[in-house]
């Protein structure tokens, strides 16, 4: 079954701001993994033990998960891509048809289209509307 969750970028911060949000709401963290495992991604010489991914249950079954956004690639965190909206979809037909609705009308700058990649079917937009999105489905992925 489908889930929406809120994904979170930060300056370098993002293990601190997930240590207070956790002590906030009296939950653990899940899951956090670093840009150094995921070697494929290039990273800064001070960058490879930032948060690539921290996922943290917050209230009401609502998941937040968050990263830290790379210097080295010229990402700058400000209000409009600081929060995004995440569909962890049933299929990879489901994924497409959202990603095609929801990117029609948007910043085509701000697409990543759908792709494959090692954690699932992924892709991200900025709708009409200056709204992020974030489209994941994992079943195909072995474990999943």
């Amino acid at each position: 079954m489908g889930r929406v969750s809120t994904y979170l970028n930060f300056p370098g911060c993002t293990e601190e701001a997930f240590t207070f949000y956790a002590e906030v709401f009296g939950t653990t963290i899940t899951s956090l993994q670093r840009f150094s495992s995921m070697p494929f991604i290039p990273v800064g010489p001070d960058e490879s033990e930032l948060v690539l991914n921290v996922q943290l249950p917050i209230y009401g079954g609502h998941l937040i998960m968050g990263t830290d956004m790379l210097a080295s690639q010229g990402h700058q965190t400000r209000v409009g891509n600081n929060t995004t909206l995440v569909l962890d979809v049933d299929s990879r037909e489901e994924a497409d048809s959202f990603f095609a609705a929801l990117s029609a009308g948007g910043d085509e700058t701000q697409q990543n289209a759908m792709t494959d990649m090692p954690f699932g079917y992924w892709g991200t937009c900025l709708d009409r509307y200056g709204i992020r999105w974030m489209f994941n489905f994992s079943g195909d992925v072995a474990g999943n």
